[in-house]
């Protein structure tokens, strides 16, 4: 694609280094910001900046924040002693979503995938089961993707708890197996997680 300026050449690489966009739809968006007042694009990347140097991640349960501890952990409306165990960031705000839940997270990272190179240790693994030590976690409930990653990975988990006493459970395949959390729609997300089930009912 030749353009007129360098600097909007610049521009376009950049915003196409973002998932799902492309060269003409990066060209879109830099036009797009061509065309507002200095200190509007000024306040955009400033905003930017300042979110991806700011952020933190919750000491509690990974999710992102803008403290220690998350608004979700911190919220003493919502019921403490269950946690919802998720892949990713994407999956607490697809739940958070469905207004369906009202417990609270643990966000993994990842699943264990060995052929991707994912293992164990490189998840947020071993800090679910010291909270769960710690905590007075009553149900655990997993809301990984429904496909053999995200099964082997529950399987994993349960195996480290077989000493503690919370009832532990899963969302109700509802989702497509092989489907990915962050894409289903939220009337089947809501219904899954009213409807989850005992682990052992489906983990051989």
């Amino acid at each position: 694609m030749q353009l007129p300026s360098t600097l909007l050449e610049n521009a376009v690489a950049q915003f196409s280094k973002l998932p799902g966009i492309g060269k003409k739809t990066a060209l879109r968006l830099v036009l797009h910001l061509l065309k507002q007042e200095v200190n509007e694009v000024q306040y955009f990347g400033e905003t930017i900046a300042k979110m991806r140097r700011d952020i933190k991640f919750c000491n509690r349960c990974h999710n992102i924040s803008d403290g220690d501890i998350c608004s979700i952990c911190s919220n003493s409306q919502r019921k403490q002693e269950m946690i919802c165990v998720v892949e990713n960031i994407r999956d607490v705000i697809a739940i958070e979503t469905t207004q369906q839940f009202n417990g609270v997270y643990h966000v993994l990272g990842g699943i264990i995938s060995p052929l991707d190179g994912i293992g164990p240790d490189q998840l947020n693994i071993e800090s679910l089961v010291h909270r769960i030590e710690k905590e007075q976690t009553e149900e655990l409930i997993f809301a990984l993707n429904p496909n053999i990653q995200g099964d082997t990975t529950i399987y994993y988990i349960q195996k480290k708890i077989p000493h503690l006493h919370c009832k532990v459970t899963t969302i109700a395949r509802g989702i497509a197996f092989g489907g990915e959390l962050e894409y289903a729609d939220e009337m089947t997300l809501a219904r899954s997680l009213q409807n989850r089930l005992p682990v052992q009912q489906y983990v051989k």
